[in-house]
C-alpha cells in the first residue's frame, strides 16, 4: 500500500516585503543613473564627431547601450513587482533575467562593431582632436564614476548589475579616451585611438560573457551557481526517517528567490509532519531556499515491515 500527497512551504512574507522596499531603492538609483547617463551620452558623441575620435564615440556608443541597459533594469524592475497571478503564477520576477539577457546580447554587438571600425582607422587613420578629446572623456569620467556608485549598491540584483558592467565599461572608456586624447595631443600619435578603443572592447567582453553565461543558464531552469545539487540531495537524505531522494529539481524565480521540489521515500508516515518542518528549516537556513515542495511516499512490505531503499542522490 502506497500513500503520496504534496506539502509547500512559503516562508516567503518578510522576504518579499524586504524584496519590495530592495526594489524600490533600485528604482531610484536605476531612474537617476540613466537620466545623466543618457543626457552625457548625447554629449560625447556630438563631441567625439567634432574630435574625429573613435575612442570617444565608442565611448558614447557604450553610453547609448547603458541607457538602454538602464531602462531595461528599470522596465524589468516595475513588472518584477507585480505579484503573481492565475497566468505567472511564480510572479515576474525573471523580466530582470531577459533583461539582462538582452543587455550582454546588446554589448555583444557593440564591441563587434567597435572592432571592425578600429581595424579601418588603423589601415587608415583619421586627424584626432586630441584637446577636446580629454575634455569630454574627463566629463564623461566623471558622470561614469557616479553612476557606478549608484547602481554598486544594488549589485543582488541581475539586472542591476548588468547595468553596472556597461558602466563599468564606459569607466574603461572614459579613461582610454582621456589617454589616448592625451597621447595624441602631445605626440600626434593617431593610431593610439582605435588601439585602446580594441583593448576596452576586450576588457569589457569578458564581464559581458561570463552575464550572458549567467542570464541564459538561469533562463534554461539551471540550477543557481551558488547552490550543489548532490549537497542538497546528500542533506536531505541524511536527515532522520529519510529512505531515498529523487526526481530533485533546483531552480531559480528571480528576485533571488530559488525554488526546489522532490521526492522522498519516509519509512513512517506518522512522521511526516514533523519531518517536513524539519526539512523545510534546513533548506530555508542551510541552502536559502524558501520555496519548497516535497512529495512523500512510503512502501510497506506484505509483513508490515518498510522495505528499506538505499539513498538515489544525484551524480556528482
Amino acid at each position: 500500500m502506497a500513500h503520496s500527497h504534496h506539502d509547500h512551504d512559503h516562508g516567503q512574507q518578510g522576504h518579499d516585503d524586504g524584496h519590495h522596499h530592495g526594489v524600490g531603492a533600485s528604482q531610484k538609483r536605476l531612474l537617476f543613473a540613466l537620466v545623466i547617463t543618457a543626457g552625457f551620452a548625447l554629449v560625447e558623441l556630438g563631441g567625439g564627431l567634432w574630435a574625429g575620435s573613435l575612442a570617444l564615440i565608442s565611448d558614447a556608443g557604450h553610453m547609448f547601450t547603458d541607457s538602454a541597459a538602464l531602462l531595461l533594469a528599470v522596465i524589468a524592475n516595475v513588472i518584477g513587482r507585480r505579484p503573481a497571478d492565475a497566468q505567472q503564477s511564480y510572479g515576474y520576477a525573471r523580466a530582470e533575467l531577459i533583461g539582462a539577457l538582452v543587455n550582454s546580447l546588446a554589448m555583444l554587438a557593440l564591441i563587434a562593431w567597435i572592432a571592425v571600425e578600429a581595424v579601418s582607422r588603423l589601415l587608415a587613420p583619421q586627424p584626432v582632436n586630441g584637446g577636446g578629446v580629454m575634455l569630454i572623456a574627463v566629463i564623461g569620467l566623471l558622470v561614469n564614476l557616479v553612476s557606478a556608485w549608484l547602481l554598486s549598491g544594488d549589485s543582488h540584483n541581475l539586472n542591476s548589475r548588468a547595468a553596472l558592467i556597461h558602466v563599468l565599461g564606459d569607466l574603461l572608456g572614459s579613461v582610454a579616451a582621456i589617454v589616448a586624447g592625451a597621447v595624441i595631443y602631445f605626440t600626434g600619435w593617431l593610431p593610439i585611438d582605435p588601439i585602446l578603443s580594441i583593448a576596452v572592447s576586450l576588457l569589457i567582453l569578458r564581464s559581458t560573457w561570463r552575464l550572458l553565461r549567467q542570464s541564459t543558464h538561469e533562463l534554461m531552469d539551471g540550477v543557481p551557481s551558488h547552490l550543489n545539487l548532490a549537497e542538497i540531495g546528500q542533506a536531505i537524505a541524511a536527515e532522520p526517517d529519510v529512505i531515498e531522494v529523487h526526481d530533485l529539481h533546483v531552480w531559480p524565480l528571480g528576485g533571488g528567490r530559488v525554488a526546489m521540489s522532490a521526492h522522498l521515500v519516509i519509512d513512517h508516515s506518522e512522521h511526516w509532519p514533523v519531518l517536513l518542518l524539519r526539512l523545510s528549516n534546513l533548506l530555508n537556513a542551510r541552502f536559502g531556499i524558501a520555496h519548497s515542495t516535497l512529495q512523500p511516499s512510503w512502501f510497506i512490505h506484505p509483513q508490515g515491515r518498510v522495505i528499506p531503499i538505499r539513498p538515489a542522490l544525484p551524480p556528482h
